[in-house]
């Protein structure tokens, strides 16, 4: 969707920073110049991808594409995020088209989300998980329902089951104990292979030969093959049983079986990595009850207690959440699910908010609280009127972060699928040269594998592969191969890092943590060093006058109050606001000011009828304001004394008095410290307040003073952050303000509270839910567990198939007689895949750091 320009201006200062000097390698790659172009997004469901190279595959295709700047896809999501040069009006013919594209290449495509459409995300991601464009979806079907995608899952596995099972007790001659006269008949271990193939293979053998005819074989190209060859080779056998060769029917039989049998272990595991997204959409509440006011009632003021009673009596109606608009009033009963972002109006109750902060306890709400969609309402009944509604609200806003976060990668997923856009190619001609070698060479340097009864035995062959009798070298060459074809597992280098993403993305959202990727991730892992910004971060943000000291002795302290009251009145800055309620607790008069300008992080310019009023920083008001050595030597007490921020009151070229505002640390700011610093990281606090205001509030953190970077402006923070970027340091910087947007920007990770403006909040990579300053750590150990998880899968990965494909090629077979069955080959392929999702979900165990 288009967005507005301050929207445009948000997105661009966090792109400026994340790519100067260092531009993505899709953006330098594509045609399109993107310094005018007009960025857009669109979200694609891709089916029937199954590894690695299936992405690799996908994404090369969608890149070529003229207009696509970027392309990212998931394999477990299924998801494509794809980033065009293009408006909102551009986006459904070039949708069509890369639908139509990608489904010609054999994967069903359909349209996700549009960026026109009304729960579409500024990303394109779907706020209410509502598929759009359905006349979109060229692969002719709608997509499946959860009952029916069972079904076709668990029939085919089922018989594939049964026929395992009667292969095996037809075998049960060859072990000595029963000979079935039809279940022994190598004529009925045809039929079963030639029905397993049929039936329950024949998704593997159609989608293996489509990929492979286009250009981009992938796993069920490799078992596909696999199968073929060894039914082949046994029906030759059978046919023609003067070659001599072995009947071993049983393989296609087992690789079926056992290959649909990882992939249910593995879509089970699949489906419990998204338990947390899903929990998030099935909190989206669907239905509101609306109350029949009228425009002038809802215009009254919010702060204006109504009668609960005559509020929850009125006949409300119901209405979909989505079609809410904002201002009208809700009614919410016990038991209910909060519909949207609103204000209480009327009544009290208490809110079990644990879907959005993760807090289990639950919290005491009244008139003029704010309350979120997707929270419980548990005790009282309550009206509220609606301040954010569909895709604005903090559930929807959370649900396209963590949806968005399962799609960013991280840069070492992207050297995995580029490495597995080839692996299958790679194996192929693997398993040529195996058969080449063997059959050419290796039978003729060790005759002694082919030899068959007790020398065999003796030496182990019996790793699976079945060899009781002498084979030929064609067939043992060929098993070989098979093996190879069989053994070799795309798919757990694919699944490695997203499983690991998703699964600790979701943690992250149940814990109130919004990590907005796993590029965000493998930065979190490599931080060393932290700097908070003060006010508000490490303060509670609500400071209180502790003093107020006049220099004339024509103003007193109430006049002095007043005046920098009233150039306050219109700011939002807690020093501001804390000096206007100083002065509504002295009960003081406010003066009539015009023409106020507000400098940020400086102070604030007022006209007194006809003399300029100047409330702010000491620097600041002495560049409009002179004063003598006597004024100063006063300033200067008061400041060496003050503990907090000193903001001085100018009248025309008069100083006259000073205000002191002290603000507190949070209750958590110093186990949060100490937890940073037993992980090894460097804690900076970063302020625009005077080295001598700031110093206790150091001290009491624990920190050495040249941890504190003092009077520093607000157009000066991302400088610092830049300045240690400069000495080699990656750096997180943790912030709440509008101020803080361009040093979030500019730092490595940028973490901002909930409770700080949207434009921090946009320009950041993770968001703390709860506000609570101990999340920092805790955002920083579950990324170093997520990315500790994605380095044991990658490695597990490639050490299974550096090790795997070897032994299948026959590499222990001369010295220890050991041989590896395409059956064993299918068991091995489907514990890996299985076992690089269990590992990821293991990372639910994660526990919080211990705060020392």
């Amino acid at each position: 969707m288009q967005t507005t320009s301050e929207d445009q201006q948000r997105n661009q200062m966090k792109v400026n920073s994340r790519t100067e000097g260092h531009p993505p390698k899709s953006l330098v790659a594509s045609s399109v110049d993107e310094s005018t172009a007009l960025r857009s997004v669109i979200t694609l469901t891709v089916d029937g991808m199954k590894c690695a190279g299936c992405v690799s595959a996908v994404e090369g295709k969608l890149m070529n594409h003229p207009t696509v700047l970027e392309a990212s896809v998931n394999l477990v999501t299924t998801k494509a995020t794809v980033t065009f040069a293009g408006s909102a009006s551009d986006a459904h013919l070039i949708a069509a088209n890369l639908v139509e594209t990608i489904s010609a290449l054999g994967f069903p495509t359909r349209v996700e989300t549009l960026p026109g459409d009304d729960n579409a995300g500024d990303d394109g991601s779907s706020a209410w998980g509502v598929t759009a464009a359905d006349d979109l979806q060229m692969d002719g079907r709608s997509p499946k329902s959860t009952a029916s995608g069972i079904r076709q899952d668990v029939v085919p596995l089922a018989i594939a089951i049964g026929l395992l099972l009667a292969s095996c007790v037809g075998h049960l001659k060859h072990l000595g104990w029963a000979d079935i006269p039809v279940l022994s008949s190598i004529w009925f271990h045809c039929g079963l292979a030639t029905l397993a193939l049929a039936w329950p293979g024949r998704t593997i053998l159609l989608d293996g030969w489509r990929s492979l005819r286009h250009g981009i074989p992938n796993m069920n190209t490799l078992v596909g093959l696999g199968m073929s060859a060894s039914y082949g080779a046994s029906l030759i056998a059978l046919l023609r049983p003067s070659l001599g060769w072995e009947c071993f029917f049983d393989e296609p039989v087992m690789l079926v079986g056992f290959i649909l049998l990882g992939r249910a272990l593995e879509q089970h595991a699949r489906t419990r990595a998204k338990q947390s997204i899903e929990a998030l959409f099935a909190r989206q509440p669907h239905v509101a009850r609306l109350l029949p006011v009228s425009e002038k009632t809802v215009d009254r003021s919010v702060d204006q207690p109504m009668d609960i009673g005559l509020l929850t009596q009125m006949q409300s109606v119901d209405i979909p959440t989505q079609n809410v608009q904002v201002g009208q009033w809700l009614k919410v009963l016990p038991g209910d699910q909060v519909p949207v972002d609103g204000i209480i109006i009327a009544g009290r109750t208490t809110i079990d908010e644990a879907i959005l902060t993760g807090e289990s306890l639950p919290l005491e709400k009244t008139l003029g609280d704010r309350i979120s969609a997707g929270s419980l309402n548990q005790s009282g009944a309550i009206a509220i009127q609606a301040i954010r509604v569909g895709r604005e609200t903090t559930l929807s806003r959370m649900i396209q972060l963590v949806e968005v976060a399962q799609t960013r990668k991280a840069p070492v997923q992207k050297l995995a699928d580029t490495v597995a856009g080839y692996f299958a190619y790679g194996v192929m001609a693997v398993a040529a040269m195996t058969f080449g070698f063997w059959y050419l060479v290796g039978t003729q340097l060790w005759p002694r594998v082919l030899m068959g009864g007790e020398h065999v035995l003796h030496h182990g062959v019996m790793a699976g592969g079945g060899m009781t009798v002498e084979t030929s070298p064609l067939l043992l060459s060929l098993k070989l191969a098979i093996a190879v074809l069989v053994v070799a597992c795309p798919c757990a280098l694919g699944l490695a890092t997203p499983t690991a993403i998703m699964v600790g993305s979701g943690i992250g959202a149940e814990q109130g943590l919004l990590i907005r990727g796993g590029d965000v991730l493998e930065k979190v892992h490599r931080l060393d060093t932290i700097v908070f910004d003060k006010t508000g971060t490490l303060t509670t943000g609500h400071p209180t006058v502790t003093r107020v000291t006049s220099l004339t002795p024509d103003f007193s302290e109430d006049d002095i109050l007043t005046l920098a009251a009233s150039a306050e009145q219109e700011t939002q800055h807690p020093v501001g606001q804390a000096i206007q309620y100083a002065a509504e607790e002295r009960s003081l008069s406010l003066r009539a000011v015009h023409d106020v300008q507000t400098e940020s992080g400086s102070g604030v310019t007022a006209w007194v009828q006809d003399a300029p009023l100047y409330v702010g920083k000491n620097a600041w008001v002495r560049q409009h304001v002179e004063w003598d050595a006597d004024t100063q030597s006063a300033i200067d007490d008061v400041e060496m004394q003050a503990v907090g921020s000193v903001v001085l009151i100018a009248l025309g070229q008069t100083v006259l008095g000073l205000v002191v505002v002290e603000d507190h640390l949070r209750d958590d700011a110093c186990a949060c410290v100490a937890a940073l610093q037993a992980m090894k990281i460097d804690v900076r606090v970063l302020t625009g307040d005077r080295q001598s205001a700031a110093a206790p509030i150091v001290d009491q953190l624990g920190l050495s003073t040249d941890a504190l970077i003092a009077g520093v402006q607000p157009n000066q923070k991302s400088d610092v952050i830049q300045s240690l970027q400069h000495d080699q340091r990656v750096v997180c910087m943790v912030g709440d303000g509008m101020n803080d947007a361009p040093a979030l920007a500019q730092a490595d990770v940028g973490i901002a509270m909930h409770s700080g403006t949207d434009v921090a909040i946009e320009t950041s990579d993770i968001v703390l839910m709860r506000d609570r300053l101990a999340d920092v750590a805790e955002s920083i150990h579950l990324g170093r567990r997520v990315v500790r998880k994605i380095r044991q899968n990658l490695f597990w990965a490639l050490a299974y198939n550096t090790l795997g494909i070897p032994i299948a090629a026959g590499a222990l077979l001369p010295a220890w007689g050991l041989l590896l069955s395409p059956a064993n080959a299918g068991v091995l392929m489907a514990f890996s895949s299985v076992s690089v999702v269990v590992n990821a979900l293991l990372l639910r165990r994660f526990t919080q750091p211990q705060s020392t």
